[in-house]
């Protein structure tokens, strides 16, 4: 093996030594690209969206491999009949990657995404549910669970199998997140020899908060993991919380905490923690490219004499509504910031067609104009609000903010929190909740707030509106550092370290 010049490199000569005799099928809701109907007819590609496909865009330009996901737009239907479900090379450029849509019935994926992951998973794993109301575990979550859940985990496997038959190599077989726990017990059914390995990107709750649902459904969860060599998380905790629930809700499971691991069905199942990150290039690309600078222009009218600044999808888990409160008490308590102290807030729409989802923008939406009458004048309005899907435009607003606000109910990881510190040209000061992912690396220089403490996160406002510059650089130059040594590629490394140590 030459020596790697780089982190690419690196990654890149490891996966290539871990690859030699192993065949790697990556498994995901979403996709490393998705089609769209032209106004011609035609179908384009485009890069996919969302986390899992940014985190893993350094396997993409790097490795050979098969990715198998949902076909989500019409585009993607076509392109999958078009294809017969078959693995074809992307047509983007740079991209080596082959990929394989999946074409569940419509019906089939609406009981599995839009009823058993989303709300259901989501909220139960995001401690969003008020358990004496919700959720409602009826029939019709029951028939979701089974005729929806089920069945796309099983299309998914089933390609899985496929896509394994198509060469001599050992498969091995990278599952990513909530929607598809069941695929590793699946797998493991018809292709007992495979490597599977599965990260989940979401929080894993308490083994009392899964009890919520019901037996059959949590316990074939665990089950389903547990057949997997390497079930990866977000944060320490994670990894304590999915334990216990091996514990309490796999009947003859021996649970190895100083290990790590899981004994169970007669396969020793390791449990890591992989902290994700970012691609710490790419994102100060974005961040310095002309459009960038176009919005900072833009922006520049809007700030304060000292700006809060906070980017999150306008959901619940945000805690967005909190996180106002916390401002106006500080209005409340400081009149002298009132007129100089300005909120500029990055929204982005998310999961529009669910109720709570629509509930909880409107109550950030009642938040903002109570602020803003309460404190607006003619000249200053406190809280501006941009709702849109703009990442480029939210990088600018992060360049220029004295206070990041990030004070999430819990989060995985929260990426807001990494990118900040890597474009902001202020030294900000990060406020982060102790019960966001980050918060383990990233303590080293954020003011800690517990999501529910509005006056705690008042104060906390207060300090890093007021902290003296010498200081917010020292714990700017504290999390710029961490970030860029534990960087998304270092992510990726790990796993794939831990994987070939599996045969070592």
């Amino acid at each position: 093996m030459q020596t790697p010049t780089n982190a690419h490199d690196s990654l890149k000569a490891l996966a290539d030594d871990l690859l030699r005799d192993q065949r790697l099928i990556l498994v995901s809701n979403r996709g490393p690209m998705e089609y769209h109907v032209a106004s011609g007819g035609e179908l384009q590609a485009r890069r996919g969206s969302g986390g899992v496909v940014t985190a893993l865009s350094g396997l993409t330009n790097h490795v050979d491999f098969t990715w198998i996901a949902s076909a989500m737009s019409e585009g993607d239907r076509r392109a999958a009949r078009a294809n017969e479900s078959r693995a074809v090379p992307s047509p983007l450029p740079g991209q080596r990657v082959s990929v394989r849509f999946i074409n569940t019935p419509r019906r089939a994926y609406h009981k599995h995404y839009n009823i058993i992951c989303n709300p259901l998973l989501w909220f139960i794993q995001h401690y969003m549910w008020s358990s004496p109301y919700t959720p409602r575990v009826d029939a019709a979550v029951y028939d979701a669970w089974e005729n929806g859940y089920v069945h796309v985990n099983r299309e998914f496997a089933d390609a899985v199998v496929d896509e394994a038959a198509q060469t001599d190599a050992r498969p091995l077989v990278m599952v990513h997140d909530y929607q598809l726990y069941l695929v590793p017990g699946m797998v493991r059914e018809q292709l007992p020899h495979a490597r599977i390995h599965e990260f989940v990107h979401i929080p894993w709750p308490t083994a009392s908060y899964w009890e919520l649902l019901p037996a059959m459904i949590r316990t074939a969860i665990c089950d389903s993991l547990c057949q997997a060599d390497i079930v990866g998380f977000q944060a320490p905790r994670d990894v304590r919380s999915f334990l216990g629930s091996c514990d309490a809700f796999l009947e003859g499971a021996v649970v190895d905490r100083t290990g790590s691991c899981v004994h169970y069905k007669g396969r020793t199942t390791l449990v890591r923690c992989y902290p994700i990150s970012i691609d710490v290039d790419e994102v100060r690309d974005i961040a310095n490219s002309p459009r960038a600078d176009e919005y900072e222009q833009r922006l520049t009218p809007h700030l304060g004499k000292q700006t809060i600044v906070r980017v999150d999808r306008a959901e619940p888990s945000k805690n967005i509504v909190r996180g106002f409160a916390a401002y106006e008490t500080l209005l409340d308590r400081r009149p002298d910031l009132r007129g100089n102290v300005r909120f500029l807030a990055f929204l982005v729409p998310s999961r529009t067609h669910i109720r709570q989802y629509q509930r909880y923008v409107e109550e950030v939406d009642i938040a903002i104009r109570r602020i803003n009458e309460r404190f607006g004048t003619d000249d200053w309005t406190p809280i501006e609000v941009f709702y849109e899907n703009n990442y480029t435009q939210a990088m600018a607003g992060m360049r220029l903010y004295d206070v990041l606000l990030v004070n999430a109910v819990i989060d995985g990881m929260n990426l807001v929190a990494k990118e900040g510190p890597i474009v902001n040209r202020r030294d900000g000061v990060l406020i982060l909740s102790e019960s966001a992912g980050a918060y383990e690396q990233l303590r080293v220089g954020a003011l800690p707030v517990a999501p529910a403490d509005i006056e705690g996160a008042a104060r906390a406002l207060d300090e890093a509106l007021s902290m003296p510059p010498e200081e917010r650089k020292r714990r700017a130059d504290l999390m710029r550092d961490c970030i860029e040594r534990e960087d998304i590629t270092d992510w990726l490394r790990r796993q794939l370290i831990d994987l070939d140590a599996l045969d070592n």
